[in-house]
């Protein structure tokens, strides 16, 4: 094969052939979609969108954590599809075992969740991009496009909030401070789950979430769950 593009060899009209037979199949190859969301209409519909194109076609699809893990290990896959809210897994925790099994792995999250909130811990995870189901159709073909080619997505609403931020023309929000394993508490204890219900969760001790709570209400300078609970509320955060 590396005969063949030596620019310093002729090239017969048989190897231009075969050359030009490659392309085409490289080029025809469509872009293989796993689609993880838990309600079947969901997937539904985000597979009746991804039968309309020429480029992109679904490979299989989840409806939980654990069914995308063995999914990603027996099914080839270019791009991940993939809801924020799953049964039985949180989605910082399910991009972290996702990345242990295929780094390489394009993840693009799909949320209903406002994107300045939820987007830049889970870049920051791992994931290779953010997108709100608020958004149009082309819009979501355009970003499973962008992350198959090995690139980052993020809306033009989302990259100038985080310019603005990175600047210091707009104060960042006070959960940008932490870091995702202390996200994913913060957004638990807002919940309303006690320390106990999320160590047992996490398969952590007390002990170890009561370290990350306080870190939490230093980081944010609350005092009790009732602040974290209203903070959570008016930051659009709660699952």
């Amino acid at each position: 094969m590396g005969v063949l593009y030596n620019a310093d060899v002729a090239v017969s009209p048989l190897r231009e052939s075969f050359g030009e037979c490659m392309n085409v199949v490289t080029e025809n190859r469509k872009i293989r979609i796993v689609l993880v969301d838990d309600h079947a209409v969901v997937r539904a519909g985000f597979k009746q969108l991804i039968d309309t194109t020429d480029d992109l076609v679904v490979a299989g699809e989840a409806g939980a954590a654990a069914d995308a893990l063995a999914l990603v290990g027996s099914q080839p896959c270019d791009v991940m599809l993939l809801d924020i809210s799953l049964p039985d897994a949180s989605v910082l925790d399910t991009v972290a075992a996702l990345r242990r099994r295929q780094s390489e792995l394009p993840i693009l999250i799909v949320s209903m969740h406002p994107e300045e909130q939820y987007a830049v811990n889970l870049l920051r995870a791992g994931a290779s991009g953010f997108f709100s189901k608020a958004g149009e159709a082309d819009e979501l073909l355009e970003a499973i496009r962008t992350v198959a080619a090995g690139r980052k997505y993020v809306s033009a609403s989302l990259a100038e909030a985080l310019a603005l931020a990175a600047t210091g023309d707009a104060p960042a929000p006070a959960h940008r401070q932490l870091s995702n394993r202390e996200f994913q508490i913060f957004v638990q204890l807002a919940a309303g789950k006690t320390v106990t219900d999320i160590a047992d969760e996490m398969c952590l001790s007390v002990k170890t979430i009561s370290t990350y709570r306080s870190r939490i209400f230093e980081k944010m300078s609350f005092s009790r769950n009732a602040d974290l609970t209203a903070y959570a509320l008016r930051h659009n955060l709660m699952n």
